[in-house]
């Protein structure tokens, strides 16, 4: 979409490989914008269109799209507060880990709230799966991450 770049599309074939070999359940969070989000306060700090609920730039990325289990959780903005309600509903969660898009918005707002909800479940980014809107504010954000006691894997 508007705010795709390449380090995005590089970690596609990773996520996917990630998640068809992975043994647990897999969820799919979905930034999802509407037409007036120019007028909203994210839009107005982040004047970009994007993400706009029914265009090719806010559907799951085809290759993940296909491993679904689930609906995706939409959220509109940067963090899911239905994410750790989802989370709760779970049986003896061992740990919880994030890839995704971008890394330095959506991944670390969606791991500071499940951190939050879950203190005493290991949160792991597995940064070879994420990606940042640029290459050092990805890195600031899983140093940031660190920092709250979320596990880093693969830098």
């Amino acid at each position: 979409g508007a705010l795709g770049t390449p380090e995005a599309v590089a970690i596609v074939p990773y996520v996917k490989e990630v998640i068809e070999t992975f043994d647990g359940k897999v969820l799919f969070t979905r930034d999802t914008h509407f037409d007036d989000y120019m007028q909203t306060q994210e839009g107005k700090n982040l004047p970009v269109m994007h993400c706009i609920k029914g265009t090719p730039g806010w559907e799951i990325h085809r290759e993940l799209d296909a491993l679904r289990s689930t609906e995706p959780i939409d959220k509109l903005t940067f963090g899911s507060s239905e994410l750790p309600k989802i989370l709760a509903r779970e049986d003896n969660i061992e740990s919880i880990t994030f890839l995704g898009l971008c890394t330095d918005i959506c991944v670390i707002s969606n791991v500071m709230i499940t951190k939050a909800f879950f203190p005493e479940v290991p949160v792991i980014v597995d940064a070879k799966g994420c990606a940042g809107v640029t290459p050092d504010s990805h890195k600031n954000a899983l140093a940031a991450m660190k920092m709250c006691q979320v596990a880093v894997i693969n830098e």
